[in-house]
């Protein structure tokens, strides 16, 4: 199963630079990175990054997180995976760039 985890462009590009992440300031404060399935990631982007337009949408597999993810309630009590472990640069199936429309952001074809 594809996650998806939404960057602002200066968090993505420190990630490829050095490899690994901890994540994004709120996932550092958290204790966990934050990820999005199919069905969040238009409610996640609309939610936390409303009015940014230069973002990177990264695809993961679930399957090759192994026991650091969990999956745990949030908005309305739904299940999010949460990974509680540094995320590194493999893990990352493809990114792509997540820009804000009029209507809000444009996911790239496929995401659901």
């Amino acid at each position: 199963m594809l996650i998806y985890k939404i960057f602002r462009r200066p968090e993505w590009d420190a990630f490829r630079a050095a490899g690994t992440t901890t994540g994004a300031p709120i996932d550092v404060a958290d204790g966990y990175i934050h990820f999005s399935t199919a069905a969040q990631v238009a409610e996640t982007a609309a939610k936390h990054f409303g009015t940014e337009s230069d973002l990177v949408l990264l695809a993961l597999n679930t399957d090759t997180l192994g026991d650091a993810l969990k999956w745990e309630a949030s908005r309305g009590g739904a299940l999010f995976p949460h990974l509680y472990r540094p995320l590194h640069l493999s893990d990352v199936i493809w990114d792509k760039s997540l820009p804000l429309g009029l209507s809000g952001h444009i996911f790239p074809e496929g995401v659901w």
